[in-house]
């Protein structure tokens, strides 16, 4: 089990690094109180009562005493697509790991995840348009194809580059199938958040429920940073990565005003996902990945 980002780092290749994400994590449910969601992987699924019986897998019953069926290439469970902000904010921290490794990272593991349990995924990379959106499907080929796409988002960072992610969510509300699994990683951040910005993004949130999808967004973030603005008690120049403004100041001086903009704009996002029966979780980029997948069997089991 992999112990630390560092240690991940050094995992140049995505299917080696998901593959042991989501190993370790399995190992870990077993010994937690989520040892009782049902991760079933390869060739079979839980038998439903009242289904033909052909394809059931009688060896296994016999070992397991529980009925599974057979499972082909071509059957999924769900539907998910994965929309990854590769706005210029995502580049943040420009040392060690920075929120756009940290996502390509979790969404190449719940595509691995996705893949071994039979659900399509498709892949969305956006910033202020959709760059890019593929279809949904569980092949292998599908997934490497897609593995390839995210290495090269995480290679080729973007400067200046804005976000705009209700033209984004209003564009997915429309375009892909109805009552799929929408799941956005995005640090949530636009330039001049004021309040006819959030309006914008709530109204995207409720069109895609609107349309019956389901929905987790992952907020990602350098919560030391970003969230508590813990910086060394000394003067500091700041340049906005999406812009190119920059300013002199000194911490303390603006501390309490910016956290208290921030905890207040995510108190917002926070209590209208609730509304609209949204998952916003916490993505801390310090946290590991274990988070990212939790968050996301809670809400396949709350699925059925």
């Amino acid at each position: 089990m992999l112990s630390s980002n560092q240690e991940i780092r050094h995992l140049a290749n995505l299917e080696l690094l998901a593959r042991q994400v989501v190993e370790g994590f399995i190992t870990g449910l077993h010994q937690s109180p989520f040892h009782g969601f049902s991760v079933e992987f390869a060739e079979h699924r839980l038998y439903n009562n009242g289904e033909s019986v052909k394809n059931i897998d009688w060896k296994l019953f016999a070992r397991t005493d529980k009925l599974f069926v057979k499972q082909f290439e071509e059957e999924t469970n769900l539907r998910s697509y994965l929309l990854l902000d590769t706005s210029s904010s995502m580049n943040f921290p420009d040392k060690g790991m920075s929120k756009l490794e940290f996502s390509v990272y979790a969404i190449a593991s719940l595509m691995y995840l996705f893949k071994k349990q039979r659900d399509a995924f498709g892949l969305c990379l956006f910033s202020d348009k959709i760059d890019q959106l593929t279809a949904a499907r569980s092949t292998t080929s599908h997934l490497f194809y897609l593995f390839a796409e995210l290495e090269k988002a995480w290679q080729r960072p973007r400067a200046n580059t804005l976000t705009n992610i209700s033209d984004v969510l209003h564009h997915i509300a429309e375009e892909v199938h109805q009552r799929s699994l929408i799941i956005l990683f995005s640090d949530m951040l636009e330039n001049n958040l004021n309040a006819d910005k959030m309006q914008s993004l709530f109204a995207a949130i409720q069109h895609l429920k609107y349309k019956k999808h389901e929905v987790v967004i992952f907020n990602v973030s350098d919560k030391k940073r970003e969230v508590d603005f813990d910086f060394d008690n000394r003067p500091h120049h700041f340049i906005d990565i999406e812009s190119g403004e920059e300013i002199k100041v000194h911490p303390s001086r603006i501390r309490e005003t910016y956290r208290n903009t921030i905890d207040g704009y995510r108190r917002e996002l926070e209590l209208k996902c609730a509304q609209y029966k949204i998952d916003l979780v916490d993505a801390n980029i310090h946290d590991g990945y274990n988070q990212i997948l939790k968050a996301y069997l809670v809400k396949r089991a709350a699925m059925g």
